[in-house]
């Protein structure tokens, strides 16, 4: 399971959970599915982890939901500095 976390250059986040993480960043990155990563363009993937078990993973995604901003933005950027898409790095 990945939790992983989708940004625009502004950037506005979304973090999301998911046991396909290359399929999931495709359908953001081609808006397939409507919703929040649709309508504000997250289309960079910033950030991801890799969690043993389904369970594991939902209460991971809710605690970096729980996170403030600022915190969540230092835990990116120490995981990439520099917000580059890390998608052709798990493709």
């Amino acid at each position: 399971m990945y939790v992983y976390i989708m940004a625009n250059n502004r950037p506005t986040l979304y973090t999301g959970v998911t046991n396909n993480i290359v399929r999931r960043v495709y359908e953001h990155k081609e808006e397939l599915v409507y919703g929040f990563t649709k309508k504000y363009h997250l289309h960079k993937l910033i950030y991801y982890e890799v969690i043993e078990g389904e369970i594991e993973a939902i209460i991971r995604e809710k605690q970096i939901k729980d996170m403030n901003r600022i915190d969540k933005l230092n835990m990116i950027r120490k995981f990439n500095p520099s917000f580059k898409d890390l998608y052709s790095e798990i493709v």
